[in-house]
């Protein structure tokens, strides 16, 4: 399925590298994971309730929708979030946090 974002301007600023779900994907320099996600693939993640997928709601950090996880369990909001060099992310809800 093709991507649901486009980038079509600053096309320039450096590459960052990051590692979604066991997969590598590639961003740029001060992008957000949302921006970085939705330019790689057609879902942020799939919703908690139903499974069905996520592309974020608001897309400027006022709802709840784009919580992503470190694999190390660390919660970050998908929308104002940047993108770093070998970032690990997941888009499930990691195991251990739930009780």
């Amino acid at each position: 399925m093709p991507a649901l974002f486009r980038r079509v301007d600053e096309t320039g600023r450096r590459p960052v590298r990051l590692i979604v779900d066991g997969h590598e994907i590639d961003a740029l320099e001060g992008d957000t994971l949302l921006t970085a996600l939705l330019t790689n693939g057609h879902r942020l993640r799939r919703n908690e309730f139903d499974g069905k997928p996520r592309a974020g709601f608001c897309l400027m950090g006022a709802c709840q929708d784009c919580w992503l996880w470190t694999e190390t369990g660390e919660e970050l909001r998908a929308c104002s979030t940047e993108v770093r060099d070998d970032m690990r992310i997941v888009t499930q809800e990691v195991p251990w946090l739930n009780p």
